[in-house]
């Protein structure tokens, strides 16, 4: 493959991983509008597995992708994703009720939870030397900054993809094409299908002849199933935390505590499997290498510190700020494009700079950034939202091509899959596991200062200034004072779950510490002689079919 067509397949692999990302947050702007207009809000438990289902498929992929990108060869498998990607995208559009929408996002899913994995498994097979790092970092950058842009396109698309009035005017009103093309939530979805057909015909083109190394072995059905219902009892246990609507039947806690001793009996003996099996679906032997395990233990930890960061700004902004679009533009602006540019210094600093020092200055600005929004209060100026956000943005960013690197090259060629599906795997499950933090501390403390002010009909006195505890509730300012002294306690709220994603950043340091010094910059199959001494195995042999050299960059 010649330089050109390299650089063609990675934009291609960028616009996958892209759209990946896009699904996970785009959906929750579409969401409201969605329940109106399909369902209602008696629906609501029902409809959050909209978002949840799309999250729970997701992770669960990865690792079953990652897997067969070793197997069968990335080429193919990122070929099919696309495929499903963009199917599932257009039967979402289509859905016509809650069940057809949910079986559209997680067969949307599925491809979705394919295209990271198998994205970074090519591009590492693709480019070898010191250009491996910039090319993950690229698709590092695209993966968070599609992410971060989803509020932002979502709410683009909402408000301009409205087609009711024009096909009034035609004299459309009933009828298959109204019902397919309205109301614009609809094309939240829709707007990946001609990006997908495009990028699915490019991709088949550029990568025509081209496939990675593929290796004769059997899937290990028994391991991926094992894995997949521990991974999906634990984030549905970890959903329903919190929720008391149980009206009649068990508790979602007791409902909870049952799916937890699900997930950790399936994870042990999905562990068991790994350890025991000739080819396992997920081998805990990659562990054994310090350099993995450290990779994989930053991403989680990191994941977690971004879901707080992105998800708790938000919050931040509008219930704390009382702050409109405008206000959220510029605060998750700056977080996304400061991640995304965080993503490629550090794919190309990691050419100059050991590993651990970018991930370790990486994961210091974001500890000083979380640490700073510990102190904010309801008079932080926009400045300052958007300066610290930035920073945390910059220093997530520059943890994201160390991270892979480390890990892939850990792992050996033979395990670049199932290596990227890992450690991408350990940053959703952080994110999964920041956000039923955030959401169960949140919520708890909305419900005990709701019953503060509305718990009896004169309870809001008691937090009004003296010379207000006279007036009624309706005056305009008893209600300026409550919101000011809402937003007050919406502060200390938020700030103490920045502190504590702070402190979970530290803990990352000493992994990032134990990444490699330098990328190995191993030409042709010498990772094939790394992955023989770290013990992971592999089956013999080279495995090669069609594979040709890494370019450089």
């Amino acid at each position: 493959m010649d330089r050109r067509t390299a650089y063609v397949l990675l934009a291609v692999l960028g616009i996958g991983v892209f759209l990946a990302g896009l699904e996970l947050m785009i959906t929750a702007v579409a969401l409201p509008r969605i329940i109106a207009d399909i369902g209602d809000w008696t629906q609501l438990r029902k409809a959050s597995w909209i978002v949840n289902a799309y999250l729970l498929f997701y992770v669960a992929t990865m690792p079953l992708a990652g897997r067969l990108a070793d197997l069968w060869g990335a080429r193919r498998l990122f070929l099919g994703a696309l495929v499903l990607f963009t199917l599932g995208s257009l039967i979402s559009g289509m859905s016509q009720d809650l069940d057809q929408l949910i079986a559209g996002r997680i067969v949307q899913a599925i491809g979705g939870g394919a295209l990271v994995p198998v994205a970074t498994a090519a591009a590492s097979h693709l480019f070898d030397g010191p250009a491996r790092p910039r090319a993950l970092g690229i698709v590092g950058a695209l993966t968070f900054l599609g992410m971060a842009a989803g509020p932002f396109i979502g709410a683009f698309v909402l408000d301009y993809a409205r087609l009711e009035t024009p096909l009034i005017r035609l004299g459309i009103v009933d009828g298959i094409l109204p019902a397919l093309l309205t109301p614009a939530w609809r094309w939240v979805f829709y707007v990946n299908v001609p990006i997908g057909i495009a990028a699915l015909a490019v991709a088949w083109a550029a990568s025509y002849g081209w496939e990675t190394p593929r290796h004769g072995h059997r899937l290990d059905v028994a391991g991926a199933v094992l894995f997949t219902v521990a991974v999906g009892s634990a984030l549905v246990g970890v959903t329903l935390l919190g929720d008391e609507s149980s009206a009649g039947g068990p508790s979602t806690l007791a409902v909870s505590v049952v799916l937890f001793v699900v997930a950790g009996v399936t994870g042990v003996l999905a562990l068991w499997r790994g350890l025991t099996a000739p080819e396992p679906f997920l081998d805990p032997r990659l562990f054994r290498d310090r350099v993995f395990s450290s990779a994989a233990s930053v991403s989680l930890l990191t994941g977690y510190a971004f879901a707080t960061a992105i998800v708790g700004g938000a919050i931040f902004v509008d219930r704390v700020l009382y702050g409109g679009p405008d206000v959220q533009r510029v605060a998750l602006g700056a977080l996304a494009g400061a991640t995304a540019l965080g993503a490629l210094l550090s794919g190309f600093g990691a050419r100059f700079l050991s590993l651990r020092i970018v991930t370790v200055a990486g994961l210091a600005a974001s500890t000083a950034a979380l640490l700073a929004m510990s102190r904010w209060t309801s008079a932080v100026s926009l400045t300052d939202l958007a300066v610290f956000m930035g920073l945390f943005g910059l220093g997530f960013g520059l943890t994201v091509t160390p991270r892979s690197t480390a890990a892939v090259e850990a792992a050996g060629r033979a395990r670049f899959g199932v290596a990227s599906a890992t450690v991408t795997v350990a940053r959703m499950i952080g994110m999964a596991v920041g956000l039923a933090v955030l959401t169960a501390y949140g919520s708890t403390q909305i419900d005990r200062l709701s019953q503060r002010i509305y718990g009896t009909p004169d309870a809001y006195r008691e937090v009004l200034p003296p010379d207000l505890a006279d007036r009624p509730l309706q005056d305009p300012l008893v209600v300026e004072a409550l919101e000011a002294w809402a937003a007050a306690r919406a502060a200390e709220t938020m700030t103490v779950l920045f502190l504590v994603a702070g402190i979970v950043t530290i803990v990352a340091i000493p992994p990032g510490l134990a990444l490699a010094t330098r990328p190995r910059m191993l030409p042709g199959d010498a990772a094939t002689g790394g992955e023989a001494a770290a013990g992971v195995g592999g089956g013999g042999g080279d495995g090669r079919d069609g594979e040709a050299e890494p370019v450089a960059l």
